[in-house]
């Protein structure tokens, strides 16, 4: 027995991902461009069983791939989120002489805040490549978002070279600072790129002279380059984003925390029914992608609803990883389900292992579930009649 496709012939195969990155213009494009991934056959146990060996692995590397890249899920975050930021992007159509106001993602790790703005940046590139098409009316590559990640102590020279490696200038060896932020500028122009997007703002030490230096620029970039800039990081205010002034007095951050408009996304919450509905699609979305040959109707929903919430604490990125991870180890054992036992095993972050304890006694004493009350209902209904 052969295992099933997960593209059809006329598709082509996939083009692989895993090795390509987001800091490269030819990253963002594959991701953006790529063929929608496949959900992989639910066999059950006995066809697993009678693959020959090499199909059964080819299988469980298909289905190992599909668990690893679930997302993104079209959450109530996500959705808020991308409408906040359609609403600037499409108001930052000004003409040139005046500066568009810029977009600061700002949340706790873990609540899927990167996965959401690249979502948002990858379907803004393809309604940009469909309207427009993939070269510009001068004939350049048309690239409509453009990304860059800071590091720690990151300085202008090395943000501007970053802005450079993205389009894989050839002028991105050597040069001042200033002279790569020009040539940063024309390759923003040439290729009419409308969103900059700045990954893990928080590494950037707002208040030493590295700190003030890039601030400072990305004032310029503001004012010079025709483009939103998405900052996205965590607990940016605190970090002096949003300050009209430092310790010391000096305004120079006054200019961008009065452009800057402040999004940020939730943890998922079960305090009312609204909320425990939500939480409740969201595993039944989730149940629908897992490929695994035991898998039934409510293994997620029902049986693992408050368990999945207390080691997760309501965080997306949590939340991912467990099930992500869970599916890994049920193929490999053979268990081909998620149950109790199962997600036991399973390591997961710090940060949603210590918020564990305090929820499981919460729930242990019934002052909070996941359950709506009309799914309580039927569930107390059922036993009645039973």
């Amino acid at each position: 027995m052969t295992p099933p496709r997960t593209t059809e012939p006329s598709e082509g195969a996939l083009p692989k991902l895993d090795n390509l990155t987001l800091s490269r213009k030819e990253g963002l494009q594959a991701l953006a461009e790529s063929p929608r991934r496949l959900q992989p056959e639910i066999l059950t146990l006995k066809q697993i069983a009678a693959l020959g060996e090499v199909a059964r692995l080819e299988y469980e590397h298909g289905r190992s791939v599909w668990h690893a890249n679930l997302g993104p899920l079209k959450t109530p975050q996500l959705e808020a989120l991308h409408e906040d930021l359609w609403d600037i992007v499409a108001s930052n159509q000004q003409d040139g002489d005046k500066a568009k106001g810029a977009v600061a993602v700002d949340a706790f790790p873990g609540l899927g805040k990167t996965t959401a703005v690249l979502d948002f940046a990858l379907k803004y590139h393809q309604k940009e490549i469909a309207r427009a098409g993939s070269f510009t009316d001068s004939g350049h590559e048309r690239w409509p978002v453009c990304r860059v990640g800071l590091t720690s102590n990151i300085g202008m020279k090395d943000f501007n070279r970053a802005l450079l490696e993205f389009y894989a200038h050839p002028g991105r060896k050597t040069g001042t600072a200033t002279l790569f932020a020009q040539r940063a500028l024309d390759c923003v122009l040439e290729c009419e790129t409308k969103l900059l997007i700045i990954d893990d703002l928080h590494f950037l030490k707002w208040q030493d002279k590295n700190g003030k230096e890039v601030s400072n620029h990305f004032k310029y970039i503001a004012n010079e380059f025709p483009v939103t800039l998405i900052f996205i990081g965590v607990e940016l205010g605190n970090r002096g984003l949003y300050s009209e002034s430092d310790s010391r007095g000096d305004i120079t951050l006054a200019q961008t925390a009065r452009r800057t408009t402040p999004l940020t996304m939730d943890a998922y919450a079960v305090d009312n029914n609204k909320q425990r509905h939500q939480w409740r699609k969201l595993m039944l979305g989730l149940e629908q992608r897992l490929v695994l040959a035991r898998k039934y109707p409510g293994m997620l929903a029902d049986d693992l609803s408050d368990y999945l919430y207390i080691r997760t604490t309501g965080h997306i990125g949590s939340l991912m990883t467990l099930i992500n991870r869970g599916c890994q180890r049920a193929v490999r054992t053979g268990t081909e389900l998620l149950d109790q036992e199962l997600l036991n095993q399973v390591k997961l972050d710090a940060g949603a292992e210590r918020a564990r304890k305090a929820l499981e006694k919460k729930f242990a004493r019934k002052r909070m579930t996941t359950k709506p009350r009309s799914c309580v209902a039927r569930t107390a209904s059922a036993r009645t009649v039973a």
